[in-house]
């Protein structure tokens, strides 16, 4: 999944005529309103299309697949939302009689019975406003009733109906529809039958009932159900294509990409990119209640305490846009943002290194009894080789034993150290923390580049050294020219500011003795080249769409290579062993069996490199004591409802940092 940075920072609207850097001109207390920030305007609210962090940020508060994560516990477990329970999964053979108890192999199809909740009702919105005699106000709209309004709010009557199935197999049939180009089109290609029908009766979702729905897909696949908490699977009236349709409104901005229409704890009021974007509490929301259980340590750190209260607690979001970094953080220091993110610029101001490694806040944090929360993230970084090359690439003890080597001597620890400010785990498998399958500890190092002495310690240089011999290539020479072996590493880091970490790159290398040329490109360029595989060695990244196994090692399955059928597999990696093993996990449920198979998968990838294993990031967030119910949740993106704030401390906190000088 692609993401873009959304730099978080978020504060209650406080009234104090003495605060006069107060930031904010509303200075109502009669509503708990929540400051968050952007930097960069979303590009799609509608779910169709939406997929980046800054998109799911505002459309996970407005709108509600059947299914959601379960905000406290660990590891992350789904759970229903608009759904009455989790689907119910039917097996069918090839003449689509319901099977018993199958093998695998026999199942040709599987049926996901979806039952959604009743008294569901959709935010207030134009689409749904009529007139006393039952008829839409606004889907006929003449050209001058266009020309007279500005926005969404210039629309002063709305409306509301019952959520139903048909509004859940309509999103679907949008999904599938070429012209609104569905960045997962292809990809349920693969899952529902009929995926490309969506006007046929035998398309692969179908409405039951009013409140109970079917998505039929090829073959097993529990993956499936991870995708039903996504934005992608929300509910979508056809109301709001009547409405938004409409000739002339999208020259004025007032289209699903601007203005979501859902059923979630809020709904976004007004989009003005270049100033604000507003959530407001949606009155229609169904009367969700905050978790009543979590994990063991939740009511210890506080986070049971609103057990069964009625969500959301905020009523009013505001994301405010901001561009600069300093003057974000100033504002967090005066009180006026209740959580942020941590720059490169003000690291060394927040947090400070401790003896054993670890990390502390500094003096000036604990001072305002700011906290520090942690946690590693869904995401692998990681050097990719082209396994088509050939050099790098290819399955011989001469290229394994040079990407071995070149994974012991790329030093990702330091690397951690000097660009990320630490804020970094060296990856030692495919899996990070926190997916099925990621083994901790010594049974989970790679042995191939890690030694183990109480923690993972890399191998001496000479190993990689003894390994390049080995390779044909002694002291980094490469025989055929008795020159220094010369390797291409294609990047689109093209600013100065890229220089520290490409010229790091190339004294890695050398110690080897190898020459590495960097080739700088722009995105288009690089995507073609690794697209066509005429690159040689590439830095790329990936985050879970989903907490599962198969969301990272198909990124090497030999099925998806880039090059021979426009996967995923960017290194066009192939190994027989490897692609037999994924197939038959891919579709387990979580076991035993299933956790040994991925321990088997990981030694293949850490013996054969097509990746030198980089790093899974650390998220750092800083949060004011005032801000409760806190808990990062890597894969949740509708975190807002759960928010709540102490406004009574917060106010008396603004007061004494913000009280004006004589």
């Amino acid at each position: 999944m692609k993401l873009k940075i959304l730099t978080i920072c978020i504060a209650f609207l406080s009234a104090c005529d003495s605060q006069l850097n107060n930031p904010y001109s509303d200075n109502s207390m009669t509503q708990s309103v929540l400051y968050e920030s952007f930097s960069e305007r979303p590009k799609h609210l509608d779910p169709v299309a939406a997929y980046s962090s800054n998109e799911y940020a505002i459309i996970g508060q407005v709108y509600e697949p059947p299914l959601q994560y379960h905000y406290l516990k660990r590891p992350y477990e789904l759970t229903p939302l608009a759904a009455t329970k989790m689907p119910t999964v039917r097996y069918l053979n090839a003449k689509g009689d319901v099977l018993n108890q199958p093998k695998d192999s026999e199942i040709a199809f599987s049926d996901y019975i979806i039952d959604i909740k009743q008294n569901i009702n959709f935010q207030p919105h134009p689409a749904f406003a009529k007139d006393a005699t039952g008829n839409f106000i606004y889907h006929a709209l003449t050209s001058a009733q266009i020309d007279a309004v500005k926005t969404l709010a210039d629309f002063k009557q709305t409306g509301t109906r019952e959520l139903t199935a048909d509004d859940y197999v309509y999103q679907i049939k949008r999904l599938a529809n070429p012209k609104l180009q569905s960045p997962i089109a292809e990809m349920m290609k693969n899952y529902i039958v009929n995926f490309d029908k969506f006007n046929e009766a035998n398309f692969g979702a179908e409405v039951i009932n009013r409140y109970q729905y079917k998505i039929r897909i090829k073959g097993k696949s529990p993956q499936l159900i991870f995708w039903l908490a996504m934005p992608f699977f929300a509910p979508m009236p056809w109301e709001a294509n009547a409405f938004y349709g409409q000739a002339g409104l999208r020259d004025k901005n007032i289209t699903l990409d601007w203005f979501p229409i859902g059923t979630g704890a809020y709904f976004l009021a007004e989009n003005n990119p270049n100033r604000h974007m507003i959530l407001l509490k949606n009155p229609n929301f169904h009367g969700e209640t905050y978790p009543t259980e979590g994990e063991s340590e939740d009511s210890k750190n506080g986070l049971l305490v609103d057990a069964g209260k009625a969500l959301p607690f905020i009523d009013k979001v505001v994301f405010m846009l901001e561009k600069e970094t300093i003057p974000y953080w100033t504002k967090f220091l005066q009180g006026y943002y209740d959580l942020s993110g941590i720059s490169s610029d003000s690291f060394d101001q927040a947090v400070q290194f401790t003896g054993s490694g670890g990390v502390a806040l500094t003096p000036t944090m604990t001072e305002k009894n700011i906290q520090l929360q942690t946690s590693v993230t869904l995401s692998d970084y990681y050097l990719g080789f082209n396994m088509l090359d050939s050099i790098v690439g290819g399955t011989t003890e001469s290229a394994r034993k040079l990407r071995q080597a070149i994974a012991i001597a790329v030093d990702y620890e330091e690397y951690i150290s000097i660009f990320m400010n630490g804020r970094g785990v060296p990856a030692q498998g495919v899996l990070p923390e926190g997916i099925y399958g990621y083994a901790e500890g010594e049974s989970g190092i790679n042995t191939e580049v890690y030694d183990w002495n109480g923690k993972p310690q890399r191998k001496n240089i000479t190993v990689a050294q003894k390994l390049l011999a080995e390779a044909g290539y002694a002291n980094g020479i490469d025989p055929k020219t008795k020159e220094a072996l010369i390797l291409y590493f294609d990047t689109t880091s093209t600013s100065t500011d890229d220089r520290p970490r490409m010229n790091w790159y190339r004294k890695q290398f050398e110690k080897l003795g190898i020459k590495l040329i960097v080739r700088a490109t722009d995105y288009n360029r690089f995507q073609e080249k690794i697209r066509t595989g005429n690159a040689q060695l590439f830095f790329l990244g990936w985050n879970a769409d989903y907490p599962d196994p198969e969301n990272f090692f198909f990124l090497l399955y030999g099925a998806h290579s880039k090059v021979k059928f426009g996967g995923e597999n960017a290194s066009n990696y192939e190994n027989p062993e490897f692609d037999k093993l994924f197939e038959q996990m891919r579709n387990m449920d979580n076991s035993s069996e299933r956790y040994e198979i991925i321990q088997k998968m990981q030694h293949i990838l850490q013996h054969d490199a097509p990746w030198v294993l980089g790093f899974n990031p650390k998220n750092f967030a800083l949060y004011h004591q005032w801000y409760q119910n806190l808990k990062p949740n890597l894969m949740a993106n509708n975190q807002l409802k759960y928010a709540r704030l102490d406004v009574q401390t917060r106010e008396k906190m603004r007061e004494k940092w913000n009280h004006p000088f004589n």
